[in-house]
């Protein structure tokens, strides 16, 4: 007697969990993903062939574009809260809770201490080409005091030095000094990765000093 042949059946796999449970977790990373603020002021890096990655917490970041101006950044409400409360009391500034709070969530800023007020009470009150850049001379160094209590509040923080490739050279110079009178010597030059044939993909490097 001839064999029956048994029909194949093909396999029928519901989807429609799988699918629900794809688009929660989309739904949960574009929720809770901190998009990278804009920047304050435009800084065309120089070039270099370090491939060492800045981290993307624990930073305190100084720009000096192609004027001089320097601009201060650093990560973290609760740190930038102990920054402010420092700064208020040194400068005699006496920023309100609301203010401080302003400071906190806000980004990187340029400007002198008796401007800074002012500043976050209207944020529009002072475009970022307009500003003056936070005052480093031995005159009126307050970046050396920013860099102090920075460190205060978050003793893990790296330090990085971030300038436009036709920053002038007496201006990064002014900064390291800074830096250096207060025994800091170890921190990062931001620049672009090379173009590497092997390695085509590029980005932001920091080279150790």
């Amino acid at each position: 007697m001839p064999k029956h042949k048994i029909a194949r059946k093909s396999t029928n796999i519901d989807m429609t969990a799988m699918c629900d449970v794809a688009f929660l977790l989309l739904t949960f990373f574009i929720l809770t993903a901190k998009a990278k603020p804009e920047e304050l002021v435009t800084v065309t890096t120089p070039s270099s062939i370090s491939e060492i990655r800045m981290p993307d917490v624990d930073m305190i970041l100084i720009t000096a574009d192609t004027a001089g101006r320097v601009f201060f950044e650093m990560d973290g409400q609760p740190k930038r809260l102990d920054l402010i409360n420092a700064i208020d009391e040194k400068y005699a500034l006496q920023l309100t809770d609301a203010e401080k709070k302003m400071y906190s969530i806000r980004g990187p800023m340029g400007l002198p201490a008796e401007q800074l007020k002012g500043w976050l009470n209207d944020p529009h009150s002072i475009e970022a080409d307009k500003m003056a850049g936070i005052p480093y001379d031995s005159l009126n160094n307050q970046l050396d005091s920013w860099i102090i209590y920075a460190r205060v509040a978050n003793p893990m923080a790296r330090i990085a030095i971030k300038a436009d490739a036709k920053t002038p050279y007496p201006t990064i110079k002014k900064i390291m000094n800074v830096l250096q009178d207060r025994k800091i010597n170890q921190f990062n030059l931001i620049t672009n990765l090379e173009a590497n044939p092997n390695k085509p993909e590029g980005g932001e490097t920091a080279h150790k000093e």
